[in-house]
């Protein structure tokens, strides 16, 4: 049985924390790829089309055979939710050991996901801690065991592991943020990245 990671996410735009986060689930767990699925309709937020957001992931991850861009969620209508994709991705690769790959903000969020009784009997979970730092670590690690509890009483049972990431410093918000106020978004995105936010003048309005 082979084992795959999932690295849901709007992708708006990805970065270098991103990259980050998926080579160290390479590093920490045997896996033999990471596939990297923009959401086309995320829940609760708006953002750049998929076919932007899907196109920097792909310049992005495009020098690394183990990370691979899904179109998954391109013509999925309604709000994307987890479970849909990854039962449609289980269709595509039969026999794997799933893996989920998130940040710890939105692993907060579980006990509240739709059909999250399916979900998590389907995968693992690797959870990417906010800050560097023993004492942070510590911290997500509090926070990991309290959405355990949650679900617990749920009566669900889950397997999460943080990711040792040693600096996740930037954000998506941050570069939209310095793209709308025209300064520079250098070392924070790859150079494909980047020139593709310029061409196509993205982030610079609202």
């Amino acid at each position: 049985m082979r084992q795959l990671a999932i690295f849901g996410g709007t992708f708006d735009p990805v970065h270098l924390g991103h990259l980050l986060v998926a080579q160290t689930a390479l590093n920490q767990v045997p896996l033999e790829q990471v596939i990297w699925v923009p959401s086309q309709n995320p829940p609760y937020k708006q953002a750049a089309l998929f076919e932007h957001r899907f196109e920097m992931v792909q310049r992005a991850i495009a020098d690394n055979p183990k990370f691979t861009v899904s179109t998954v969620e391109k013509n999925r209508f309604g709000v994307s939710y987890a479970i849909n994709t990854l039962i449609d991705l289980s269709v595509d690769y039969p026999n794997t050991h799933w893996y989920w790959i998130l940040g710890l903000d939105t692993f907060q969020t579980l006990p509240r996901w739709y059909r999250r009784q399916e979900l998590a009997q389907l995968c693992d979970w690797l959870v990417a801690p906010r800050l560097l730092g023993g004492e942070n670590i510590a911290q997500s690690e509090l926070i990991c065991k309290q959405v355990e509890q949650k679900l617990t009483k749920q009566t669900l049972s889950i397997h999460w592991q943080l990711l040792h990431i040693p600096l996740v410093g930037v954000s998506s918000s941050l570069i939209r943020h310095l793209c709308r106020d025209r300064q520079s978004i250098r070392y924070l995105v790859p150079d494909s990245v980047k020139f593709y936010i310029d061409n196509h003048n993205l982030y610079t309005n609202g």
